[in-house]
């Protein structure tokens, strides 16, 4: 036996020894994650540590930005705000400029004139009132010089814009006074009188403890709606979530309340169109699952079926050379018979199995199928030499995806069987070709053909071929590698003058274009 019948032979002692056990149907509990049903064996945890449930994850991903956008709307806001204020109070003060130029009387001309200035407690009035803020001015002469007012108070020296914001020549600035942060509002006073002329710079500067009070009051205000606005996403999203999910929770309710084994198709015709992937990959998985199950099944219902049988007839023929019923040459000889028939029973079960379990494993290479068959052609030459077979094998490259134990198995079967069929000094071809798309491999031996009554069940295992000298197997090997590569098997009898002259076995196997 050869190494990869004892792979096989070891795999399926343990699919043998697990065939009881639900294996297939924990590995689907652990795979969409349902606890084990009542009074079932319990899986194994499922989860990912450090993973987000639905709920944190949309949380998260909606609040996050929304959080950030409400703090840069909220640092604009706050800077819009105090604009805001600061424009109504500009208005305040430049009405109190007003108010202070309007009390300015002058004596002399330009450079020579002299500036008086009464300021009236009116037009300080509306500053004192809210008992925070704090009033200031200073009027002086264009080039600086003191007329009234606090001497601390710096002169302006900045310009007025070409378009002031007013109908006056008045200009705003921020500035520290004793420590203080204030607003400053400039008025540039022409004034008249019958005795002279000249122009007033009045200066008048506020506290900005109101204004920053006000701003304040109106970011507080909307900061509260707007953490209102986050608390009502949050509670739709936790509210949306449940109800998306709801559907989840069911079908898992659903799949935790079914019996061991029980792999049929999950039905939810309910489900949003989001969960259609996931119930149909699930239904996929449970249909190869029940195809494994089923396969392990069959693989220890036949094996010990048909194993049964050689090895009840090795012990007859064991105990009968011990009691001396038979030469021992001849006893020997048959023991020998016997063995050899269970040991290639056993192999071909073997390379069945190995036939399902290469079928799940989706890594295969680009194959010549034509150098498969010349090498097996080498291999199997003693048996066509002993039988004087006219052998003649025509091939041409052909690449297919396929695995190439499974092609070699596949040849193998089929050369060995045109070998036993094909009459001494018969005659045997083999032909490999890439046509159409197709690789095809094509055996045609010289012996009589498949009878009517055996071709329904040519593919059935232990039913088919020449059962004293066979397993039954070979052909049902063939089928289960042709359909793992996606290609067809055919067996047609060859027909001349109305009689059967041999038999041609066809293997169509997909081909590979472009091999570089």
């Amino acid at each position: 036996m050869n190494p990869d019948d004892d792979s096989a032979a070891n795999q399926a002692a343990r699919t043998a020894a697990t065939s009881h056990q639900p294996g297939p149907w924990n590995r689907l509990r652990r795979a969409i994650g349902a606890a084990a049903p009542p009074g079932g064996s319990e899986p194994h945890e499922v989860g990912s540590v450090g993973a987000l449930s639905l709920r944190s994850y949309l949380l998260l991903g909606i609040l996050l930005p929304v959080g950030l956008l409400v703090i840069i709307n909220t640092m604009g806001l706050y800077s819009q705000a105090l604009g805001a204020v600061n424009t109504a109070y500009d208005r305040t003060l430049l009405a109190s400029a007003k108010s202070i130029g309007e009390q300015l009387d002058v004596s002399g001309y330009d450079e020579l004139s002299e500036l008086r200035v009464t300021v009236p407690y009116a037009a300080l009035e509306a500053f004192e009132a809210d008992n925070q803020s704090r009033l200031f001015y200073r009027v002086s002469s264009l080039n600086g010089e003191m007329v009234s007012g606090f001497a601390q108070l710096p002169f302006w020296r900045g310009r007025i814009s070409p378009k002031p914001p007013y109908a006056a020549l008045v200009d705003f600035y921020d500035d520290i006074y004793q420590g203080d942060a204030v607003r400053v509002a400039v008025l540039l006073q022409p004034v008249a009188s019958a005795s002279g002329r000249a122009m007033a710079v009045i200066q008048v500067a506020e506290t900005l403890e109101l204004r920053t009070i006000l701003a304040r009051k109106i970011l507080l205000d909307t900061l509260w709606r707007q953490a209102l606005l986050l608390a009502v996403i949050a509670l739709v999203v936790i509210v949306v979530v449940q109800r998306a999910t709801r559907p989840v929770r069911r079908l898992s309710a659903e799949l935790q309340a079914r019996v061991e084994g029980d792999l049929t198709a999950i039905s939810a015709p309910s489900a949003p169109r989001e969960l259609l992937p996931l119930v149909e990959a699930t239904n996929a998985v449970m249909a190869r699952l029940q195809h494994l199950l089923e396969n392990q099944k069959r693989f220890v219902r036949d094996t010990a079926h048909q194993l049964r049988t050689p090895l009840a007839v090795l012990k007859v023929q064991v105990q009968s050379a011990l009691r001396g019923d038979l030469d021992a040459r001849e006893a020997l000889s048959d023991i020998s018979q016997t063995v050899d028939r269970a040991a290639l029973l056993a192999n071909q079960m073997l390379s069945l199995a190995k036939v399902e379990q290469l079928r799940q494993q989706p890594e295969r290479q680009a194959i010549d199928l034509a150098a498969v068959v010349r090498q097996v052609a080498l291999d199997l030459s003693p048996l066509i030499a002993e039988k004087d077979i006219d052998f003649g094998i025509d091939t041409e490259q052909a690449w297919v995806h396929a695995h190439e134990w499974m092609l070699g198995e596949l040849t193998r079967n089929l050369l060995h069987n045109a070998i036993r069929h094909t009459p001494s000094g018969g005659l045997l071809t083999v032909r490999v070709a890439g046509t159409a798309g197709q690789a095809i491999l094509t055996l045609g031996d010289s012996g009589c053909g498949i009878a009517a009554e055996l071709a329904a069940r040519l593919y059935q295992p232990f039913s088919a071929g020449d059962m004293p000298h066979g397993s039954g197997l070979g052909l049902a090997i063939c089928r289960e590698i042709v359909q793992a590569l996606a290609g067809t098997l055919c067996l047609q009898n060859r027909w001349a003058q109305g009689k059967v002259i041999g038999l041609d076995a066809t293997v169509q196997l997909p081909l590979i274009q472009n091999t570089a």
